[in-house]
């Protein structure tokens, strides 16, 4: 997942940042609303971590604009307002979660995949295509019931195809959910390299190129 994470306290901002990158999550952090509205529109995240005492504006006052506006992005509360009255006014205001400090990663990042898995109509815990099988628990990859072994970046790329198994996905919005803003470019040649991988390890029909618009997941028919 590509998560944004809206927290001003910058030593909780880190360790939240460095446990979901070990987790193997992409991560942006932004201490204000500002930066983090900026962020929305420019970049596709899967969920937004949000903070409610934030400088200048408060995060409940950001989370109702940002519903006014259609942003349907899941947004998961993570405060330390542990009042019944704050969490029912958190959700009724359009959080899809609310989690009060202090929290375990753990639990952090399984809410997040309960998010996706709402946000994306699945109700089973493994994704399932065809011969491949993927638990974003574990991040294990299984083809034919055999595991696979992938690299971060490997496994990080085939969720996203994924996610989006019908769905036409250009190079830049796939190298735009593989990489956090604090990485750099990457290679020009990346992403094929990683799909060339895909291929080799899985089955050669597990991507296929759509010349001119990018790559999509394999069909499942296909990949049996």
């Amino acid at each position: 997942m590509r998560l944004l994470i809206l927290e001003d306290d910058a030593q909780l901002a880190d360790a939240l940042g460095t446990g979901l990158r070990q987790l193997g999550h992409v991560v942006d952090c932004f201490p204000d609303g500002a930066r983090a509205d900026a962020a929305l529109g420019t970049a596709s995240y899967d969920a937004l971590v949000l903070d409610l005492g934030l400088p200048g504006t408060d995060g409940m006052v950001w989370l109702r604009r940002w519903r006014q506006l259609g942003v349907a992005l899941p947004v998961l509360i993570l405060t330390a307002r542990d009042g019944l009255e704050q969490r029912v006014a958190g959700l009724d205001a359009g959080a899809d979660d609310y989690l009060i400090k202090p929290m375990s990663i753990e639990e952090l990042a399984a809410r997040l995949r309960a998010l996706l898995r709402r946000a994306t109509g699945r109700s089973q815990s493994e994704w399932v295509h065809g011969g491949l099988r993927y638990d974003p628990s574990t991040r294990q990859v299984f083809w034919l019931g055999q595991p696979v072994e992938l690299t971060a970046r490997e496994t990080g790329l085939l969720e996203i195809l994924l996610k989006h198994p019908e769905r036409v996905l250009s190079k830049t919005q796939l190298q735009e959910q593989m990489y956090d803003w604090s990485g750099g470019e990457p290679e020009s040649n990346a992403l094929e390299v990683h799909i060339h991988h895909l291929r080799r390890k899985i089955h050669p029909a597990v991507v296929r190129t759509i010349r001119g618009l990018g790559y999509a997941l394999g069909p499942a028919r296909e990949v049996p």
